[in-house]
């Protein structure tokens, strides 16, 4: 058994041979605690017959638990100052492939095809960076890839969001879009103290399994998102407000719109963040009739 990367005197060493330095721009945050990196592996519940996507390895310490629980490991890394780094410390290991790529533009399906041609069960795991952790997610679901999951750390904000119920604050388009691929659940709370350096933000590990069909039948998928997106644009104003004044010519169609929310049965004075994601499929139905 190798030494573990993710320790704080390692971790330090691993630094200082390379002369690396943290690009805030790049939310590099590096978890120093085995415990937890073991954890976040054990909730993505992979065997050597499992691949596994990772996004932003760092230094190769969640990458290194990958590859030892699972058959095939393939690390997207945007800093070409790692890239060495990750050649050392997962010399050891001969299931890892980094690609140096940012993952929101890369061919993920070809990856997948090519890279984890004989594994039928694919989990993304990854201590996401904090700046881009909503575009990924959604990247990464509305691909459609081949996915049984996905298993990350995020800020603790952002999975309060994803995890919200309707009627509360955390409420959103993210937690609606979320739900419409998976069923999510926080899994961990991770303390400041566990990365180097500490994050301002407390953190947490999220699960989220994807449903075999989406939970709700829609007639457009992407119109459904838009809906849902311009339903929580001034959280204040009510359901009519936000959709006539962010869908396309929604003044002019105001008629058009109160008609497609009477026939969903919603209440023209509601807010977005009391309709479930059962309101918002049957009204976003109503609405496309107009706009298709």
């Amino acid at each position: 058994m190798h030494k573990d990367i993710a320790t704080p005197v390692r971790t330090k060493e691993i630094l200082q041979k390379y002369g690396f330095a943290f690009k805030k721009s790049l939310g590099q945050n590096f978890l120093i605690d085995p415990n937890i990196l073991k954890n976040i592996t054990e909730h993505a519940g992979l065997s050597k017959d499992s691949g596994a996507i990772e996004i932003g390895p760092g230094i190769g310490a969640l990458t290194e638990h990958l590859a030892r629980t699972s058959k095939k490991v393939v690390a997207f890394e945007i800093d070409q100052r790692l890239l060495p780094i990750l050649e050392d410390t997962l010399s050891p290991y001969n299931n890892v492939k980094i690609i140096h790529q940012d993952v929101l533009k890369a061919d993920i399906h070809q990856i997948v095809e090519e890279e984890f041609k004989d594994v039928n069960d694919l989990m993304v795991v990854a201590n996401l960076p904090y700046y881009v952790t909503t575009p990924i997610i959604i990247r990464l679901l509305s691909e459609h890839l081949p996915l049984r999951g996905i298993v990350v750390m995020l800020q603790k904000e952002v999975a309060d969001r994803i995890s919200a119920k309707p009627g509360t604050k955390e409420y959103g388009s993210l937690s609606i879009a979320i739900q419409y691929y998976t069923k999510a659940e926080t899994v961990m709370v991770v303390p400041k103290t566990v990365f180097m350096p500490q994050p301002n933000v407390d953190s947490a590990v999220i699960r989220l399994t994807l449903h075999d069909k989406p939970i709700v039948e829609v007639d457009n998928e992407e119109f459904f998102f838009q809906v849902t997106r311009a339903s929580f644009a001034q959280r204040r104003k009510t359901i009519l407000n936000n959709l006539t004044s962010q869908l396309p010519n929604g003044k002019e169609l105001k008629t058009e719109i109160l008609k497609a929310l009477d026939i969903a049965n919603i209440d023209p004075t509601r807010r977005g963040e009391t309709l479930s994601i059962e309101e918002f499929a049957l009204l976003s139905n109503q609405l496309f009739s107009i706009y298709k």
